[in-house]
């Protein structure tokens, strides 16, 4: 396939993207091809954006979530991998349970996938040592489902020793305790949902002498705040005051926080509204919202592609992701900056069937996604979705 006049965010003029058995072979302008040809029209084309920050709730809970109507979520939101947590039910805390969630990524996921796996309360440092092509190893320090909050330091620091990089929910004086392990295990930490001003202080002052520290932000972080809560936006950690919102927009001005995920954790509106449900879905929703902060002005779509394609892929040494070059994998994105439209509850294709974000007009619209060259997804079609599989990433090093 072709796809002529692409609009590159580093590159003058308009180019062409040739793409040859699922991966990039060329970009230039004025190529001529004499196969299939998607015409950009002029429009941003990014690389696909990585999310490593999802739970799609299969096995276990698919009356939330499927691995497949995730999928098509990520798709419909611009994301060509995502990485799925580890507390699924039975959770990723086995080799067996890998093997089983993989098996069923493999039929069923319409984009590209990936695996955290799940350090657990009754030490399976073993486990994951033995897990294949995992992207890290899922800590939880504050709150977690089933046997995966560990609050035993000697459990968590085998944990700690087996795995190659970890990422942590760590809330509070827990983030300080999180890096105090990172530094004397030697490991990649990872810290996921950054939400208070105070927790980025600890990472500042560690970053110091120990550089090997990752933050994440989520949007529901960055486009509400505590005032706005109900009991349908409950999530962990909670939402914040406007001042740590506030301060979230400059810590990535600042260039403090190193990637968007989206925590996507989809419950019905029934089991929200019944009782206090944490998390709520996002993946849909994540690039019209930062779309349309570009649109305002609030971050630069360089820093978009950056924070949610570039840095995950680097940061996880994510084998031909996460960026536009001739030998990445044709994973590709083209978006209408100047698309105006109203998110819905209604138009919304994660099973879960509602957003947060229900009524808010946005600018800015992903049109098509393509996964290992394939279109899968385009915005104005009435089919919408190409339901060819997606492949599991694969590790670097």
């Amino acid at each position: 396939m072709l796809i002529k006049n692409c609009k590159l965010i580093d590159r003058e003029g308009l180019v062409d993207i040739l793409i040859q058995e699922g991966k990039i072979a060329k970009i230039e302008a004025g190529m001529e091809y004499s196969g299939e040809i998607l015409d950009a029209q002029g429009k941003d084309v990014l690389p696909g954006m990585i999310d490593v920050h999802t739970h799609m709730r299969e096995p276990g809970m698919t009356h939330k979530e499927t691995i497949e109507t995730g999928s098509m979520a990520c798709a419909k939101g611009g994301v060509t991998t995502y990485i799925d947590m580890p507390n699924t039910n039975p959770a990723t805390i086995t080799v067996e349970a890998l093997e089983e969630k993989r098996r069923l990524s493999e039929e069923k996921s319409i984009v590209n996938f990936g695996f955290n796996f799940g350090g657990s309360l009754d030490n399976n440092s073993d486990e994951i040592r033995r897990a294949q092509n995992i992207v890290a190893t899922k800590v939880f320090l504050n709150i977690s489902t089933g046997k995966m909050l560990i609050e035993n330091d000697e459990v968590l620091g085998e944990i700690f020793e087996a795995s190659e990089k970890v990422m942590v929910h760590a809330e509070g004086e827990m983030v300080q305790k999180a890096i105090d392990f990172a530094r004397k295990y030697n490991k990649k930490l990872y810290l996921c949902h950054i939400s208070q001003e105070s927790e980025l202080e600890l990472v500042r002052e560690a970053r110091k002498d120990y550089k090997e520290i990752y933050v994440e932000v989520t949007p529901h972080h960055l486009f509400l705040n505590l005032e706005e809560q109900t009991q349908r936006l409950r999530m962990k950690p909670e939402l914040k005051p406007q001042t740590d919102v506030d301060a979230m927009w400059r810590a990535i001005e600042e260039g403090m926080i190193d990637t968007l995920g989206t925590d996507h954790a989809p419950h019905t509106l029934e089991e929200k509204d019944a009782k206090v449900t944490f998390g709520i879905p996002g993946i849909e929703t994540a690039m019209p919202l930062m779309l349309d902060a570009v649109n305002e002005g609030r971050l630069t779509l360089a820093k978009l592609v950056e924070m949610y394609s570039t840095k995950p892929a680097e940061i996880f040494n994510l084998k031909g992701k996460g960026r536009l070059e001739a030998g990445y994998d044709a994973d590709i994105i083209i978006v209408d900056m100047e698309r105006r439209y109203t998110l819905k509850n209604e138009e919304i294709v994660s099973r879960c069937g509602w957003t947060p974000f229900d009524g808010r007009e946005v600018k800015g619209r992903v049109e098509t996604t393509v996964v290992n060259g394939n279109v899968i997804y385009s915005a104005d079609n009435e089919d919408k979705f190409n339901k060819i599989n997606g492949r599991e990433v694969k590790i670097n090093g």
